[in-house]
C-alpha cells in the first residue's frame, strides 16, 4: 500500500504528522536537515551543548515543545532525516539519501518544503564573506559559530533583526545593521502589526536591544556595493545623507523570505500571482488543498506566514487529508486553525507594509553586477535580451542562461524577473515565472541507484 508523505520537517511537517499520527495513519516523513525543527527551530547537533534559551531566545518554549514532538513521534512514523527529494513524476517523490537515489511512491503527500531568502545582489556579493541571512543564521545554530568577526547584517525583513540580535547575543561583533525600509512604513503600518501584540513586542525588543548595545541601526539604508580583494574587506550604502562606508569581514543581506515552490510545481500544482509574497506560489483552498487531488501544501513553501501559522497550517491540512480519505475528524478544530489563520495573515500584511520591498533596486543595478552566479550572467545581459524583444522570463532564460545553472533559479531567479520586468516596463507580475526543473536541488556525482 502506497504511504501518506510529508515533505519537510519544520513546524508544518511536524504537526501534520502529529495529526495524521493522533488518527492511526503512518506517515512517511522526509527531512532533508539531520534533526526535525526547520530552519527557524533548526537543532544544533547532538555534542553542541549551548541552551534551548541562548539558541532560540523567546522563541525557546515553542522550539522544545516541536522538538519533543518529532522526539515522541520517531517510533509512530517513517522518519527519514538527511533525506533530499529532487523531483517529482508519475505520483512518485525522488529522493536523495547517503549517496543512494531511490524513488517513493505516494497515495497523497503533503508539501512543507519552507522558505529561503530573497537575494537581490549588488556588486561584490559573490566574494568570500558574504552570506545570506539564512546562512548565517545556519552558521551560529548548527555549527556554533559566526561568519565573520566584524559582521553586517543588511536588507530587511523581520529576520534582519532577529539575526543580528541573535549575533550579537552570543558575542560577535555586529558593526551595524542597514535596513533598507525606512522607519516612516513601520510606523505606518503600526495599526495591522497590533493584532499580534506579543510578536510585535519581540521585534521592537530587538531592534531596542541592539541600539541599547551600541550597535548602529540605519534605516532608509541601501546596501550599495561590497568590497575587498580575496574576501570582504568593507562595503558601502547609502542614505538620504549621501554615501558611507564601513569596514567589516563579513555581510549576511536578504530582502525578506520566499517560498521554496519547485517541488509543487513538479507536481502539477496551478499558480497564482500573489501581490503579498511579490511571488508566484501554488493554489491552495483554506485547508491546504491544491489544485491536484492528492497534494496538500501547508506552511512557508506556499506563502510566508511564519512559524506558527506555519505550526496550524500544517495540522489542517493533514485534517484534509483524512477528511479526504473517510477519516472522522472534528470539523471544528479545521474552523479555528482557519480562523487563527485569517488573523496571522493580516499581521502579515502589516510586515510586508512595514518592510517594503525596494522598488528601485532593478532600475539602480549596474550591467555589471552578477546576477546568476552558477552561469555568470550579468545584470546587463539580462537587459540586453530584452531589448531584443523577448521579456517572458523563460525565453529570457533560454538566450541567456539565466536561471538555468546548478540552483535552478532558487537564487537569482526573483531577481532576474525584477530587472526584467523593470527593463521591459512591464508589471514583475506579467512576466510569468520559471518553470521547475529536476533536480530541484544540486546531486552529487556517483549516485548509486536502489532498484
Amino acid at each position: 500500500m502506497k504511504p501518506v508523505v510529508i515533505v519537510g520537517g519544520g513546524p508544518a511537517g511536524i504537526r501534520a504528522a502529529q495529526t495524521l499520527v493522533a488518527h492511526g495513519v503512518r506517515p512517511v516523513l522526509l527531512d532533508e536537515a539531520a534533526r526535525g525543527g526547520g530552519q527557524i527551530y533548526r537543532r544544533q547537533p547532538a555534542n553542541f551543548k549551548r541552551s534551548a534559551v541562548k539558541l532560540y531566545g523567546f522563541e525557546a518554549r515553542k522550539a522544545k515543545a516541536l522538538h519533543q514532538t518529532i522526539d515522541e513521534l520517531r517510533e509512530q512514523l517513517d522518519y527519514r532525516p538527511e533525506t533530499l527529494v529532487w523531483n517529482a513524476e508519475a505520483g512518485a517523490l525522488d529522493t536523495l539519501h547517503e549517496q543512494r537515489a531511490a524513488r517513493l511512491e505516494f497515495s497523497r503527500v503533503i508539501v512543507a518544503t519552507g522558505a529561503t531568502d530573497r537575494v537581490l545582489p549588488v556588486q561584490g556579493w559573490t566574494l568570500p564573506g558574504v552570506y545570506s541571512l539564512g546562512a548565517a543564521q545556519i552558521a551560529l545554530k548548527f555549527q556554533g559559530c559566526a561568519i565573520g568577526e566584524r559582521v553586517v547584517f543588511a536588507g530587511s525583513g523581520p529576520l534582519l533583526y532577529l539575526v543580528a540580535y541573535q549575533y550579537a547575543k552570543a558575542g560577535a561583533n555586529v558593526v551595524a545593521v542597514l535596513d533598507s525600509s525606512p522607519f516612516s512604513a513601520q510606523a505606518r503600518a503600526l495599526p495591522d502589526l497590533l493584532a499580534q501584540p506579543a510578536t510585535l513586542a519581540k521585534g521592537i525588543y530587538y531592534r531596542s536591544w541592539l541600539t541599547a548595545h551600541g550597535i548602529p541601526v540605519h534605516q532608509g539604508a541601501t546596501l550599495k556595493r561590497i568590497d575587498g580583494e580575496h574576501r570582504v574587506q568593507s562595503l558601502s550604502w547609502a542614505n538620504s545623507n549621501g554615501e558611507h562606508q564601513l569596514d567589516c569581514d563579513a555581510v549576511a543581506f536578504a530582502h525578506g523570505l520566499r517560498s521554496e515552490t519547485q517541488l509543487a510545481d513538479l507536481l502539477g500544482c496551478a499558480f497564482a500571482w500573489n501581490p503579498l509574497n511579490r511571488a508566484w506560489l501554488p493554489q491552495r483552498d483554506s485547508a491546504g488543498r491544491s489544485s491536484v487531488a492528492e497534494v496538500y501544501l501547508a506552511g512557508d513553501g506556499a506563502g510566508i506566514m511564519g512559524a506558527d501559522a506555519a505550526e496550524m497550517a500544517g495540522e489542517r491540512a493533514a485534517l484534509a487529508l483524512l477528511e479526504d480519505m473517510g477519516h472522522g475528524v472534528a470539523p471544528k478544530r479545521g474552523v479555528q486553525l482557519e480562523q487563527a489563520l485569517e488573523r496571522i495573515d493580516s499581521f502579515r500584511q502589516g510586515l510586508e507594509r512595514a518592510f517594503v520591498f525596494p522598488q528601485n533596486w532593478a532600475a539602480d543595478t549596474p550591467d555589471d553586477v552578477m546576477v546568476c552566479r552558477c552561469e555568470e550572467v550579468r545584470a546587463g545581459d539580462i537587459r540586453d535580451v530584452v531589448r531584443e524583444g523577448h521579456w517572458e522570463i523563460n525565453r529570457v532564460k533560454a538566450h541567456c542562461r539565466v536561471g538555468m545553472g546548478r540552483c535552478q533559479g532558487r537564487m537569482c531567479g526573483a531577481a532576474a524577473a525584477e530587472i526584467i520586468a523593470c527593463a521591459s516596463q512591464r508589471n514583475v507580475s506579467d512576466i510569468g515565472r520559471l518553470r521547475a526543473q529536476a533536480p530541484i536541488k544540486p546531486l552529487p556525482f556517483g549516485l548509486e541507484v536502489e532498484p
